[in-house]
């Protein structure tokens, strides 16, 4: 089999749901044999990566540890979907203080153990406030850590491609910036559908401004409603677009959909902290740049962003992260 290369990468909370899926794809996907499943569960673990095992990918080097340390040592990618799970009527806010402790130690951890990392990937809820507490506390460059945000731009696609009865993929260029969560914007102005602009389509029959709103609210909400419909948040989705990301570091072949990244750009009104742009992968990791959009999108960005400063900042005053201002003597690429 041919694999993309031979680095290590890790997969941490390999125990669970997402990060079980996320070790079968990335072989499947051909991205390394060399895989390193970590959790603190040991016997969820060890079950997870017996069936691993038994799917006997030709080549692959797959091992398992308890052990931080032995896990991160020598990683050149790792993806972390190892925080506590969203469930039935919680928001993704309502992990803050838990997660942001277990992403602080990531971030340390990284530090002490794979320091020469090339890329990241935290999909850990909330995932923007998560992964920019691991990048500050890392000492990684901000193009070294990413988090997942295309969820909320498939959904778009997916509730447009169903309104409209076409293929998903006709349905073109769907962004939503910002936060990753019920306050994203979600941009009509970049989407076209079988090449028509969407803002064409809205207000009009195809399209009644009524029936956007909705289509508008359930793209906010849709993390929610697979939860009602599961039982359970979503897994194969993270998974596959999440891997998707660190291939695109892989190969240098690019990534379809924005990003999570590191944000400071005081010109724009945008200063220190994570959140969805428009985005560009290459093997030297995450570029972005501020997206084009209507006034009102672009207001709605605005929004989004300042509710992701409440959340930075409520994890200041916990203590998890250090005030902005010393952010520069704990990374100094920041």
């Amino acid at each position: 089999m041919s694999y993309v290369c031979q680095d290590k990468l890790v997969i941490l909370g390999a125990a669970g749901a997402i990060g079980s899926n996320l070790t079968q794809a990335a072989l499947t996907l051909g991205m390394t044999p060399n895989i390193c499943m970590y959790d603190p569960f040991e016997k969820g673990l060890k079950g997870a990566a017996e069936e691993i095992y038994h799917c006997a990918f030709p080549e692959a080097r797959v091992t398992w540890t308890t052990d931080i340390k032995e896990a991160l040592t020598g990683a050149s990618y790792i993806v972390s979907s190892g925080g506590a799970p969203r469930k039935e009527g919680m928001t993704r806010e309502d992990l803050l203080k838990g997660n942001a402790e277990i992403a602080a130690q990531l971030g340390k951890d990284i530090r002490a153990y794979c320091p020469d990392l090339k890329f990241g990937a935290v999909i850990f809820n909330p995932a923007d406030i998560t992964g920019l507490t691991v990048l500050v506390h890392s000492g990684l460059a901000p193009s070294k850590i990413g988090t997942l945000a295309a969820l909320d731009s498939t959904r778009l696609q997916t509730a447009l491609a169903q309104h409209f009865g076409v293929a998903q993929h006709e349905v073109t260029t769907c962004r939503t910036y910002g936060g990753h969560g019920e306050q994203m914007a979600v941009f009509a102005s970049t989407a076209s559908v079988k090449g028509t602009p969407l803002t064409d389509l809205i207000g009009t029959d195809k399209l009644p401004a009524d029936q956007w709103e909705a289509i508008r609210k359930h793209v906010q909400q849709g993390g929610k409603k697979i939860i009602e419909l599961r039982g359970r948040s979503s897994f194969q989705s993270p998974s596959h677009q999440t891997l998707l990301m660190v291939k695109a570091v892989m190969d240098g072949k690019g990534y379809d959909w924005p990003v999570g990244c590191y944000v400071h750009d005081p010109a724009h009104g945008f200063e220190h902290i994570m959140m969805a742009m428009e985005t560009t992968l290459t093997q030297a990791g995450v570029s972005w740049k501020v997206p084009t959009g209507t006034e009102s999108e672009l207001n709605d960005l605005k929004i989004s962003y300042g509710h992701l400063v409440k959340l930075r900042d409520e994890v200041i005053a916990m203590g998890i992260l250090p005030p902005v201002t010393e952010w520069s003597s704990v990374n100094s690429n920041l």
